[in-house]
């Protein structure tokens, strides 16, 4: 193994450490429309996920080559820059986590490192080509490519299958959504495991370990590939109850379409080697499956909030980043100060999410009623030039049809039943 400073052992914790946040924090991708609609059980789906995560992880380099190589400079960047930026997008992690918010890892990632690399070497240091190329446009284009396909798909779904009883489509697509979950979770090991392997490759080369543009040695592969494995086993459970059922209603046709869009979309761009955020495609997926069915409701209020959350996403952890790159200039002292406020912020995050648990055990249990928010200009707009019923058949599904796709535990007796949605 290169030889490893104390303090460049510290930074390669704290990278995996980010990968396991990444894990739990993206375990809701693959899997939060397959809970909802009962595909999977709970554990056995995150269980399903870490494996393919893991083998997603040997799959590909290209992706850590851009992070390594490709985002800032090599040359003048100190294992402090890498430290402050990991500092910056574990918070950034954390937070979103605590109140249930799918945002980007990714983003956090490559824009804490920018705030650091800028803060300690100033704007020549980040390669802004990149940037824009393979970070930001892929940051816009995914969410609409991935729910534009996923939107078409579920249109072309239902259309196909409008002469077949609806629990026996329901039956089908429910074992199509595992493997297609199975699909979004190897993309994502091929995407985002790789984040992390670049993040540890740059700090190697900048702490001489390595030489400038090597690629990632095999022990990166492997322990970033377990990080991400085990954070995915234990479960975002708050991101997966907001992306399973607070964006839209699914049925399993949807959840379907959503996985299948959003796996073609991510392993499409890690071929390209594009630091693509899953989480964007797959909730843009999920948004976009929701509109393919006539009377499907986005609930654009929770979309909002989850908007904002990605626009903040790169300045917030750049903020965070460049500040804790100050502190350790002034040595040891800073960086052990940086620490403990590390550290310490992850406990108290910690502390304030025991006082409301979520976990596999209550996932579903208290999902919106599919009536909580009225159709807007786009839902109406687009349910409009949805596909109608086939000819001579009745709608695709009913009340006693939708109530099977739920599974026991989200039902509420104080809630109305959903009304029945046409196709």
């Amino acid at each position: 193994m290169e030889h490893i400073t104390l303090l460049l052992g510290i930074v390669i914790i704290t990278a995996l450490v980010f990968d396991f946040t990444n894990g739990f924090h993206d375990t809701a991708n693959a899997m939060a429309t397959t809970i909802s609609t009962g595909a999977l059980k709970p554990k056995t789906a995150v269980a399903m996920s870490a494996v393919l995560n893991l083998v997603g992880a040997f799959m590909s380099v290209e992706v850590a080559k851009t992070i390594s190589k490709g985002l800032v400079n090599e040359e003048g960047i100190q294992p402090e820059v890498i430290y402050a930026a990991l500092v910056g997008a574990i918070l950034w992690n954390l937070v979103t986590w605590l109140v249930g918010l799918p945002s980007s890892s990714s983003h956090a990632l490559m824009g804490g490192l920018v705030g650091a690399a800028v803060a300690s070497a100033g704007l020549d240091a980040v390669n802004g080509g990149v940037v824009v190329t393979k970070v930001l446009i892929p940051a816009v284009a995914a969410p609409i490519v991935a729910g534009v396909a996923a939107m078409l798909a579920a249109k072309i779904t239902y259309s196909l299958n409008g002469k077949v009883g609806a629990k026996t489509s329901t039956k089908g697509y429910r074992t199509g959504q595992i493997a297609s979950a199975g699909l979004v979770s190897l993309a994502h090991g091929t995407n985002d495991a790789q984040k992390t392997m670049g993040i540890i490759t740059l700090a190697l080369v900048a702490g001489g370990a390595l030489a400038p543009g090597s690629n990632p040695p095999v022990w990166v592969i492997v322990s970033a590939g377990l990080a991400i494995a085990l954070g995915t086993y234990l479960g975002g459970w708050r991101i997966i109850r907001t992306m399973g059922s607070g964006l839209t209603d699914l049925q399993p046709q949807q959840g379907f379409a959503a996985q299948t869009s959003a796996a073609s979309v991510i392993l499409a761009s890690s071929s390209l080697g594009f630091s693509l955020s899953t989480t964007h495609a797959c909730s843009g997926a999920v948004m976009g499956a929701g509109l393919g069915r006539k009377g499907g409701v986005v609930r654009w209020s929770t979309a909002t909030r989850m908007f904002i959350a990605w626009g903040l996403t790169l300045p917030a952890a750049a903020l965070v980043a460049s500040g804790a790159e100050l502190v350790m200039r002034t040595g040891d002292v800073g960086v052990a100060a940086v620490t403990v406020f590390l550290v310490g912020s992850c406990l108290a995050i910690w502390l304030i999410s025991r006082r409301q648990v979520v976990d596999h055990t209550n996932v579903n249990d208290v999902a919106p009623a599919a009536g909580d928010e009225q159709p807007g200009v786009v839902t109406t707009a687009i349910a409009a030039v949805a596909v109608p019923p086939v000819a001579g058949t009745t709608a695709a599904v009913t009340d006693e049809d939708l109530k099977a796709t739920i599974p026991a535990s989200t039902a509420n007796p104080a809630t109305p039943a959903a009304p029945a949605a046409a196709v």
